[in-house]
């Protein structure tokens, strides 16, 4: 396509763009949870072990932190629209696949490339911010970012209302393959045909070193419960992982064409989206367990909880908290239009903060874990919101899909932190009933509170920054107040 074609294509309706955007980012974010509620059918009904099934969250996770630097920069380098294109394909493949099989490895390599998924949200993020006029672009990553979390509770109601009674734990991914179908369709409609904001080639050695650098972080942090945190093979990754990643900073100082920047990473304004990044996906996966666990339990035999099945626990007690996201996003998007991005999520962070401290001291009744639900999703919600404005607001646009490709490595971290900690919190607390103990419960949400405030921690550093700066004589970033 010539550079005049190119330029006369016309925009896609702001408001449709936006929609298509977001069934994206829904689409991974249900993958992500749909497994959560099936692993322990997916062991009863392959005939494997619990750590085994355990794989099918590992998989995933290892595939996103792999793909999603990559799939980030080929989006600058080669244009969203086919990379955008060649993701839902590959994920729709692998949902399909995971259909069909009943067999571990290959659900596994299902999983795997669902992994791709993951690099649907930075992509977005850099179509919006070429796409749209700056007065939208807030409230439209706004919008897209809140249905990461929004997603997730999706996924968990879908796969408690799909295998309630025992039923196939195939089921719930027709609805994953709906989705992953409807959004290839609707995207190849609505995306424009664009030259890429970005030149050069990828760094596929760079990408190389640093896959084995995550897969060597990730694999003990989400089987350290499972191998041991003494063990030789939890040590070893760890001990790769720290002589791997910082050799990968080293080698992208050398590359003329780095895949990710160096001092992008050093930047303390994209330091700062990533590390509360990091921190709310600890708060969301904390969330998410520790309610499930506690609302399920049986209070004949452990003396508190309301013994829900896994759809009751999804419906009435997380439900509430995604419908508040699908509201809030919008909102959440004037609010960092209006009031800055690091007001927003230090905002989400005490609404965070709340929920948590609710939950370490009332929890009796449904009304009080329903209401620190809310709370805490409130907060996940409105930091998906700012932290795109934060980062978008600090690299020059050719970084932008690599830039918020890495704050959702960061975040995904987060998640498989808030899962480890949840299940090792709750693990050391079980005692003769079976159950883990009440004050496992109040332990984990200390966590999910600590993670909280280190959050809001982090915007008040940011700001002494810019104020710091303003003295200075410095232009502040815009959106970072």
């Amino acid at each position: 396509m010539s550079r005049a074609a190119d330029d006369e294509q016309r925009s896609p309706r702001p408001g449709l763009l936006v929609a298509v955007l977001a069934l994206g980012t829904t689409s991974l974010s249900l993958l992500q949870s749909l497994v959560v509620p099936l692993l322990p059918a997916i062991g009863a009904q392959l005939g494997v072990s619990a750590n085994a099934a355990g794989w099918v969250l590992t998989a995933n996770l290892l595939a996103a932190a792999v793909a999603t630097p990559v799939l980030g920069r080929l989006g600058d380098t080669w244009g969203e629209r086919p990379v955008t294109l060649g993701v839902l394909a590959v994920m729709s493949a692998g949902t399909l696949l995971a259909l069909v099989t009943s067999s571990l490895p290959l659900l596994l390599v299902a999983r795997v490339l669902q992994g791709a998924s993951y690099g649907l949200f930075p992509l977005a993020i850099s179509v919006l911010r070429r796409e749209l006029p700056a007065g939208r672009l807030d409230v439209a990553m706004s919008v897209v970012s809140s249905t990461l979390a929004v997603g997730g509770v999706v996924g968990l109601v879908a796969a408690g209302l799909l295998t309630r009674d025992g039923a196939d734990y195939h089921r719930p991914f027709w609805i994953g393959l709906v989705v992953c179908l409807v959004t290839l369709v609707l995207t190849a409609v609505v995306l424009p045909r664009r030259r890429a904001t970005g030149s050069g080639r990828v760094d596929w050695a760079g990408a190389a070193v640093l896959a084995v650098g995550l897969v060597l972080l990730l694999l003990p942090v989400s089987q350290g419960n499972a191998w041991g945190w003494t063990s030789p093979g939890t040590l070893g990754c760890l001990t790769g992982a720290a002589l791997v990643l910082p050799g990968w900073v080293l080698l992208q100082r050398r590359r003329a064409e780095p895949l990710v920047r160096p001092g992008l990473l050093a930047d303390p304004r994209i330091v700062a989206p990533n590390v509360a990044g990091l921190l709310t996906g600890i708060g969301l996966f904390a969330s998410f367990l520790v309610v499930l666990q506690y609302v399920q339990t049986p209070p004949g035999a452990a003396g508190y909880g309301f013994g829900a099945s896994v759809l009751e626990a999804a419906v009435v007690y997380l439900l509430p908290g995604g419908v508040a996201g699908v509201l809030l996003g919008p909102v959440a998007g004037r609010v960092v239009a209006r009031l800055g991005a690091l007001t927003t999520l230090r905002a989400g962070a005490v609404c965070g903060l709340a929920g948590f401290g609710l939950f370490a001291v009332l929890r009796d009744t449904p009304a009080q874990v329903i209401a620190a639900g809310l709370l805490t999703q409130i907060w996940v919600t409105v930091a998906y919101a700012a932290l795109p404005a934060l980062v978008v607001a600090a690299v020059r646009p050719e970084e932008t899909g690599v830039a918020n490709a890495v704050n959702s490595i960061a975040r995904s971290v987060g998640q498989a932190v808030g899962s480890t900690v949840t299940v090792a919190v709750l693990a050391a607390g079980t005692g003769a009933t079976g159950f883990p103990s009440a004050g496992s419960f109040t332990a984990v949400a200390l966590v999910g509170a600590g993670s909280a405030a280190a959050v809001a921690a982090v915007t008040l550093a940011g700001r002494s920054r810019r104020s710091a700066a303003v003295e200075g004589g410095t232009v502040p970033v815009a959106g970072a107040r």
